[in-house]
């Protein structure tokens, strides 16, 4: 973040200062709500945890470095205190936020970054770049991250951190050094999304796709295309939209912006357009891209032919700032896997592929991780086993069964060798039943309670060579079973005995983390 003394901080958000005998005191380092985080010249966020209160330790954080502490009570050391107020509703609901003190330092925090964001704009340093839809997000925010990087200086979120407390966090890292801040913007509903650029105003706004992913927060494809365009609508006559221009709901947000629009996809009419899409053994692909009537191949490192797409936006924003169709080609080649358990490949010394896709999972990222197993198992000369190890895609309201049984047999159609059904409820039930009646499966087919029981089926059954997917919404903790097969390699495997959590630190020293 810019610097700021405390008197400014307190201004900008409305808090007054505590137990400051200098308010000209200046925060020069970062904004921590983990304060095993905390260095010289931060300022530390309390929030309250699932297991501890961040107020608790503010004294810790001082004593670590911190300058102040944003907090909604006096805390006995420097601190800008924050009260709850009717209009702070709109931040992240806390399940253990019991009297309001984390909405209070959310919302305090927002206006603390948009106050750096607008300061940094209008210096003319800064461009910020949005992301949203209903997946790959993650994966695009990595891919404009590493063609942007050849241009100066960028700021990007680790792994989804996009939320309430993600997104001004992430936000707060950029300063007078940064070139460009790449942010994702997720939502729960109507209205996230707008209250998300409200934090960062983006210049460039990037909309994948829409599909079924929290369909049962939303209720249709209609609504959650209401919601991501919200991206579209918040940027200004200068600004750019980059469009999907293969999904029609995504295409029809041209009329929703003020902004140039850029569409890209496989359609012939995209402005940043593929053709001659190839897959490797590793399900990497390679293509001609085609933009300002030139092109250039490119051979993609990350795993997937969904990623086409995501490599096609991030293309297209990186021309827009300037860079020439062979850096962007060079750095697309380049870009690795950032975030974690996002189509993480990894070959074990027994030759066995484990496909780590376990951060998260919706009907769409299902269908393409699958595709690509597929690719993996049954390019070359010999073809491999093929497993997929799936768990339940969450939020999907009432279609939830629906979907579930739909991929059931997807998996079938799609001739994948072994299917393991991890879980309990009906969903998963569901995903199981459906490749049994797709297939009337015997043994191909299982269904294990836990993620116990799915390594034990695997440490038994898995065959040197094979290929394996491990793909469940985050909740379901098959993350577990992905690192235990990797760690395999090398006689470490093990069960981990630790509760699911999302992404992200922990609030103050042993607190929970903030709802994805």
């Amino acid at each position: 973040m810019i610097e700021m003394t405390l008197r400014e901080i307190a201004e900008v958000v409305g808090g007054t200062l505590h137990d400051a005998p200098d308010p000209e005191a200046r925060v020069t380092g970062s904004a921590e709500f983990d304060s095993r985080r905390i260095g010289s010249g931060d300022l530390f966020l309390a929030l309250p945890g699932e297991r501890a209160d961040g107020h608790d330790f503010a004294a810790r954080a001082v004593a670590a470095g911190a300058v102040a502490v944003l907090a909604a009570r006096p805390v006995g050391v420097p601190a800008i205190v924050v009260t709850p107020r009717p209009g702070d509703t709109h931040a992240l609901a806390l399940a253990h936020d019991t009297d309001g003190s984390g909405a209070a330092v959310l919302a305090a925090l927002a206006k603390l970054a948009r106050a750096s964001v607008d300061r940094l704009v209008a210096a003319g340093s800064l461009t910020v770049v949005g992301i949203t839809g209903s997946s790959g997000k993650t994966s695009t925010k990595d891919l404009i991250a590493a063609v942007l990087a050849p241009l100066g200086p960028v700021v990007a979120p680790p792994g989804s951190f996009n939320n309430e407390l993600g997104h001004p966090w992430t936000a707060l890292r950029a300063d007078a050094g940064t070139r460009f801040l790449v942010l994702e913007l997720s939502a729960r509903g109507p209205g996230h999304i707008k209250a998300l650029t409200e934090i960062a105003p983006p210049g460039i706004g990037v909309v994948l796709n829409v599909g079924t992913a929290h369909l049962g927060e939303f209720g249709s494809r209609e609504i959650i295309a209401q919601a991501k365009g919200e991206l579209a609508e918040a940027l200004p006559a200068s600004g750019l939209a980059v469009l999907n221009a293969d999904d029609r709901l995504v295409a029809a947000m041209a009329q929703r912006t003020a902004a140039r629009v850029v569409t890209v996809g496989q359609s012939a009419a995209a402005d940043v357009r593929a053709s001659d899409i190839v897959l490797d053994d590793e399900a990497r692909a390679r293509f001609t891209l085609h933009a300002n009537g030139e092109a250039v191949e490119i051979a993609l490192a990350v795993h997937g032919e969904h990623q086409v797409g995501n490599a096609l936006s991030a293309a297209a924003v990186a021309l827009d700032q300037g860079a020439d169709l062979a850096t962007v080609a060079q750095a697309l080649s380049g870009a690795r896997v950032v975030s974690g358990r996002r189509m993480d490949v990894r070959t074990r010394a027994d030759g066995v592929t484990v496909v780590n896709d376990s951060y998260n999972a919706n009907p769409d990222s299902v269908r393409a991780a699958l595709k690509a197993l597929v690719t993996m198992s049954k390019s070359g000369t010999e073809s491999r086993p093929s497993w997929a190890v799936l768990g339940e895609m969450a939020e999907l309201g009432e279609e939830s069964v629906l979907e579930h049984d739909r991929i059931g047999r997807l998996v079938v159609r799609l001739d994948v060798d072994r299917l393991i059904v991890v879980g309990q409820g009906r969903p998963v039930r569901a995903l199981f039943q459906g490749a049994v009646q797709e297939g009337s499966w015997g043994e191909e087919a299982v269904h294990v309670p836990d993620t116990a029981a799915a390594i034990a089926l695997l440490d038994e059954e898995l065959e040197p060579g094979a290929v394996v997917l491990v793909k469940g919404s985050n909740s379901a903790g098959l993350w577990t079973v992905a690192d235990h097969l990797v760690e395999a390699d090398s006689g470490q495997a093990r069960r981990r005995q630790r509760s699911v959590t999302t992404e992200g630190p922990a609030v103050g020293h042993t607190g929970t983390e903030a709802a994805r």
